[in-house]
């Protein structure tokens, strides 16, 4: 099982309780404040896209569970569509991971084409 998999669950539904927070007691008080965050999204509609697109243009990466988006439907295309005209827009990166998730990064981020570990 992939991180990504552990990350979004596979096929599972997850909701905000099933994160463990965890403890940052030990990391010290001057770090700086974060300026991007990293959000998890299941698409299964139109209005998701509009939640994801407003993250990206906010400057915040995207992983996207399309899972539910799995079908030859001319919405599936055309939010994915949108979801690449939003990278090109922000000068940022879209990747498709299989057939379940997308990852949709904001300006001055680019999101490798190879797996950490691998031997090409």
């Amino acid at each position: 099982m992939g991180l990504m998999s552990k990350i979004l669950g596979g096929n599972q539904s997850r909701t905000v309780e099933d994160y463990a927070e965890l403890n940052l007691e030990d990391i010290s008080a001057e770090s700086a404040e974060a300026t991007m965050q990293v959000h998890i999204a299941e698409v299964g509609s139109q209005a998701d896209a509009i939640d994801i697109k407003d993250a990206v243009y906010d400057g915040d990466i995207v992983i996207a569970d399309i899972t539910r988006l799995r079908t030859n439907d001319s919405t599936v295309e055309h939010i994915i569509d949108e979801l690449r005209q939003v990278a090109q827009e922000v000068d940022g990166d879209i990747v498709r991971k299989g057939d379940d998730q997308m990852i949709i990064a904001p300006t001055g981020i680019r999101i490798s084409r190879e797996k950490l570990g691998q031997q090409l």
